[in-house]
C-alpha cells in the first residue's frame, strides 16, 4: 500500500549496483527500512543526496505488512539544510547522533513525542553559528527520557558517586564496577542543568567534554542490549578543542 510520510536518515548502505538500503526514523511507524533505487539519470524521482546523515526527507513508499524492507517511490527534502551538511563541526555532530539513533533505537513504532524532539533538534543544531559544542552532549541525555532510561538525579549530595547499573547516586560505593567516581558524578549534575538554549554558559574542556560522552555512551551500553561501538565517536571526540 502506498503512502506518504516523512522522516530523518539513520544509515545507508549498499546494496547492489543501483540500490541502497535507507533506515529512516519515521514520523508514522518509527524506525523502518527501505529499498531505495537510485538512478543515475537527472530526473530520478530519488536523489542519493537526500540520504545524508539526519536528513528529513518527505516520501511515498509501498509498505508491504509482510515484509520489513519497503520499496520507496519519491522522495524530497522536507527541511532543506542551511549550515549543517556544510559545518565541518556540525556535520561531525551529525554523523555521530545518526549512527547513536541507529543503534539505540529500534521500535517500528509510531512515537510522535520522539519524533518530534529529534526532529526539533536537528532544525536547532542547523540553525545555530555558536554556542552548541555540546549539544551531542545534551541531546542524548535528553533522549534517554523517551527511551526510557533516564537516570534519577535526586537527592544528590557533594561527594556522591554515581551507580550507573541502577542509574542514581548512592553516599557508598557501590559493590559492582559499573559507577562513577565523585568528581564525574558532579559532571553529570551540571550536565543535567543544561538545555540547548543554555549549554553555552557552562565552559567545558575538550578532555571534560570527552569524559561526559564516554560516561553517557557507557551508561547506553549497560542499559541497551548489544550496544555496540561506534565508528564516529572517534571523529567527534577530537573536535571542540
Amino acid at each position: 500500500m502506498l503512502q506518504k510520510s516523512f522522516g530523518i536518515v539513520l544509515h545507508s548502505i549498499k546494496y547492489n549496483d543501483v540500490s541502497n538500503i535507507v533506515d529512516i526514523y519515521t514520523e508514522r511507524s518509527g524506525r523502518a527500512s527501505f529499498l531505495v533505487k537510485l538512478p543515475r539519470s537527472k530526473k530520478a524521482t530519488v536523489k542519493s543526496v537526500l540520504f545524508q546523515p539526519l536528513s528529513i526527507i518527505e516520501f511515498e513508499a509501498d509498505y508491504r505488512p509482510t515484509s520489513n524492507l519497503h520499496k520507496m517511490k519519491e522522495a524530497k527534502s522536507f527541511y532543506p539544510f542551511s549550515s549543517l551538511p556544510y559545518d565541518p563541526y556540525k556535520s561531525a555532530i551529525a554523523l555521530f547522533i545518526a549512527e547513536f539513533l541507529y543503534r539505540a533505537v529500534r521500535e517500528e513504532v509510531e512515537n510522535k513525542p520522539l519524533f518530534a524532539y529529534i526532529l526539533h533538534s536537528i532544525q536547532w543544531l542547523d540553525e545555530q553559528s555558536k554556542g552548541f559544542a555540546n549539544f551531542h552532549l545534551v541531546f542524548l541525555m535528553r533522549l534517554s527520557r523517551f527511551l526510557g532510561l533516564y537516570p534519577n538525579l535526586e537527592n544528590y549530595n557533594n561527594g556522591d558517586y554515581f551507580d550507573l547499573l541502577n542509574a542514581c547516586f548512592t553516599a557508598k560505593k557501590p559493590f559492582h564496577s559499573s559507577f562513577i567516581q565523585s568528581d564525574d558524578a558532579s559532571r553529570l549534575v551540571n550536565l543535567m542543568r543544561m538545555n540547548y538554549e543554555t549549554m553555552h554558559l557552562f565552559a567545558m574542556s575538550r578532555v571534560e567534554r570527552n569524559r561526559c560522552l564516554l560516561i553517557i555512551i557507557d551508561y547506553y551500553r549497560l542499559h541497551l542490549p548489544e550496544f555496540p561501538s561506534l565508528k564516529s565517536l572517534d571523529v567527534l571526540k577530537e573536535l571542540f578543542d
